[in-house]
């Protein structure tokens, strides 16, 4: 098959029938121009992004910036929600997948991220079918059926569709824009935008965002200038747009109120990506020896760092009047382990109670069957009320220093999560590169923050021999034992990926230099 595309777009992937109906030559000019327009202030960021890690790893730690304090002290308020954004107690997020966006949509929570980051294996179908999927899902027109004839479609009212596309640091290999990988970021967005921004207008919503990944109120500001160029390209009113920006960074915690500044006529809220935020904290002073956290598992939201930096986020959406959403719940339901299950559903409890105590307006979670029991939360806090941004939380006084300082009393660092990381990586990795990005491990279901974590902290243990509770020095010996060892345990060296999963385990761990996104490198193992 064959495409018309404009001077200087190529298309490097499959040209399925797919493709082509999404890849039109009308949309190919209108992501191109904006990639073309954008793409090198984005170059620009990140490499400043680099610049700033390299003080990091001095020593250095991050504060609150001297330079933005007439804004964090300054009055002004975000745009007014729009009417289907008002009410967000509930959200669910999950991949572009088919069949997992209608049961999303159906579940009952109020919104539904569909995600082209961290829950999407970012193979080239996958994308192409997730815009597919997307256009279809706006139009009410989504449906799927299983090969036992069991059919799929949409109820009569469903959640609100918010789309996540992938970070600034990403690309999308398979679309040439002048001999280079166009942005992943404006290759998601702008399909999304071109193709479906005047029908959700049309249909009283409109075109909704979660922006993952920031560091900084600059790159915030880049995404308000996509935002007004889309609009005014594609003739719809500025504002149209708005955007839920993911606090899933250490930096993006100490700019939080200067982000939501910079998008103020397109923002709807922030949100705690509790996961990602954990991981970025690892990156930023992964070469720190008086910054390492101990096993993932006793890094809980009760951490005083992690306690003021989600607090803060309700204090800064609320005096601004945004929507403070909480963290995600990703425990998937075991229905053959009933004990399993009462057990978690009772962690879940005792934190979406806190949640919504310390003051958010909703929370997210992996799975439909988490939306009753999260709800009948969110229920008794709210009531018939769509949100509590009245609670301004004006108690809240948070310190740099409080966010920095990243203590987590009473853990260490144990065998058993040391092995719990490497298998759950192997494990992750394994399922991405077979094109599944969210995936089921361990009751949780997983996405690539969750081998963030295990291969930064492996990196981190052993480029500083870090010791275990029983004395022993996390060492590159004893982690290959391990490797070893858990890879034989999930079927070997033979089985699915696991090989590719090894090598890039290996390259992640084992690299003299902390690779930033695991991403990056397992990209190159996609078709």
């Amino acid at each position: 098959m064959t495409q018309t595309t404009p001077a200087g777009v190529k298309i490097v992937g499959p040209l399925s029938p797919a493709a082509l109906e999404v890849l039109t030559p009308d949309a190919l000019a209108f992501v191109a121009a904006l990639h073309r327009q954008f793409n090198p202030r984005r170059v620009e960021l990140l490499a400043a992004r680099t610049e700033r890690q390299k003080r990091f790893d001095a020593g250095e730690l991050p504060g609150f910036l001297p330079e933005t304090a007439a804004i964090r002290s300054a009055e002004w308020q975000v745009a007014p929600a729009p009417a289907d954004l008002n009410d967000r107690r509930v959200e669910i997020t999950g991949p572009t997948e088919r069949k997992m966006m209608i049961n999303a949509l159906n579940s009952g929570a109020k919104v539904f991220m569909a995600d082209f980051e961290d829950a999407l294996s970012p193979t080239w179908e996958n994308v192409i079918q997730g815009q597919i999927n997307c256009s279809d899902a706006v139009r009410g027109v989504i449906a799927f059926e299983n090969p036992d004839g069991k059919r799929y479609t949409l109820n009569e009212t469903v959640a609100t569709l918010l789309i996540r596309p992938r970070g600034w640091h990403l690309v999308e290999k398979h679309v040439l824009v002048d001999g280079e990988p166009i942005s992943g970021s404006l290759f998601d967005f702008g399909l999304y935008m071109f193709r479906n921004a005047q029908e959700l207008l049309d249909r009283g919503s409109g075109p909704y965002f979660y922006l993952p990944k920031l560091e900084s109120h600059l790159e915030a500001r880049l995404w308000n200038e996509v935002f007004v160029a889309a609009q005014d390209a594609l003739n719809i009113p500025r504002g149209s747009i708005r955007a839920t920006v993911l606090i899933e960074t250490i930096l993006g915690a100490l700019e939080m109120e200067e982000i939501l500044y910079e998008i103020r006529d397109h923002a709807a809220g922030l949100n705690a990506g509790r996961w990602d935020y954990i991981f970025s904290v690892i990156k930023k002073f992964a070469k720190n020896e008086q910054q390492i956290l101990p096993d993932r598992a006793q890094v809980t939201m009760t951490a005083p760092f992690m306690r003021a930096y989600t607090e803060r986020l309700v204090r800064t959406c609320h005096k601004r009047g945004a929507h403070a959403i909480g963290g995600m719940a990703a425990f998937i339901p075991n229905r053959r382990d009933p004990e399993v299950t009462e057990n978690a559903l009772r962690k879940v409890h005792e934190d979406k109670l806190r949640e919504f105590g310390d003051g958010c307006d909703g929370t997210w979670v992996a799975h439909p069957d988490l939306v009753p029991p999260v709800l009948e939360i969110a229920n008794d806090y709210l009531g018939k009320q769509p949100n509590q941004k009245e609670r301004m939380r004006e108690d809240v006084h948070v310190a740099d220093s409080e966010i920095t300082n990243i203590e987590a009393p009473g853990g260490a660092i144990t065998e058993a999560g040391l092995r719990l990381n490497i298998s759950v990586a192997l494990q992750y990795m394994n399922a991405w590169l077979l094109g599944n990005g969210a995936a089921a491990i361990n009751n949780l279901m997983e996405d690539a923050a969750t081998a963030e974590i295990s291969r930064s902290q492996i990196w981190q243990w052993l480029h500083h021999s870090a010791a275990l509770d029983d004395g022993r020095a996390v060492t590159r010996e004893l982690y290959v034992r391990m490797r070893d060892e858990e890879l034989a345990k999930l079927g070997g060296a033979t089985a699915e990926r696991y090989a590719d999963a090894a090598e890039i385990l290996d390259k992640l761990c084992l690299s003299d230099s902390f690779i930033e996104f695991l991403t990056l490198i397992a990209y190159d193992y996609l078709d």
